[in-house]
């Protein structure tokens, strides 16, 4: 057996939507191809995650030219009944996930009506 092979665990202490939801926490601008390289995950895979939360009312989007730029709903409770009273925004505190206006107080979100980005998302939406 090769030493440098890594193994990969049977299971995660995270799932891939707590992941997803980790990484647009810190940039709410990123790129699907992005999460989905930070993530380890295709890009259908992200859409499709993305797609979950959004109709969960975990998540929405607002298109800014080519960009998504995403909200989360700091205050919606975890969906596992074993995790009642938790919401989305302890969930991040926890994984110490620091929100990119928190961590840039001159970020600002993008204006409503936005301008053409140069960004694209890759996700046809």
């Amino acid at each position: 057996m090769d030493d440098a092979t890594p193994t990969r665990p049977g299971w995660t202490f995270l799932t891939n939507h707590a992941r997803v939801l980790a990484a647009i926490a810190r940039d709410p601008g990123v790129r699907v191809r992005d999460i989905a390289t930070r993530c380890l995950l295709t890009e259908r895979a992200v859409q499709k995650i993305i797609a979950e939360l959004e109709e969960a009312g975990y998540l929405e989007h607002t298109r800014v030219g080519r960009t998504n730029h995403y909200t989360i709903k700091d205050e919606t409770p975890l969906r596992h009944p074993a995790d009642v009273g938790p919401t989305v925004a302890d969930l991040l505190a926890l994984l110490a996930v620091q929100r990119r206006a928190e961590a840039h107080p001159e970020y600002q979100a993008p204006p409503e009506n936005g301008s053409d980005g140069d960004r694209s998302d890759g996700d046809g939406s």
